[in-house]
């Protein structure tokens, strides 16, 4: 399925093919404060439909992952980095997809903190 997705403001906006079969609510330092619901895709099944300077990117602890964020309203729609087997990968905001139901979506809790 087609699913289409933004920022709060519209300037950071995306388009992402997949079946969304749960998400993943992550308890690390950045994902607990941003309150994010993470789906996980390969990289090529999103596609940025705003131009990809219109997000920027923040780095921390190990550099692996670049959160993508909405310089002008601060949303958090997506993420880049690798799977385990190097595959590159994108973790998708849910909160941030058009018109899907979030609470039918069973949710996986990750303790990133402790890693």
């Amino acid at each position: 399925m087609l699913y289409k997705g933004s920022c709060h403001c519209g300037n950071v906006a995306f388009e992402v093919e997949g079946t969304i079969d749960g998400a993943l609510a992550c308890n690390c330092s950045i994902c607990r404060r941003k309150g994010s619901l993470l789906w996980f895709v390969a990289r090529d099944q999103l596609k940025v439909t705003t131009p990809e300077d219109n997000a920027a990117a923040y780095l921390f602890n190990k550099h692996v992952i670049r959160h993508r964020f909405c310089p002008a309203c601060g949303i958090h729609p997506y993420g880049e980095g690798s799977d385990p087997n190097g595959n590159a990968t994108a973790a998708i905001n849910l909160r941030c997809i058009d018109d899907i139901d979030l609470d039918a979506i069973p949710v996986q809790h990750y303790d990133g903190r402790s890693l």
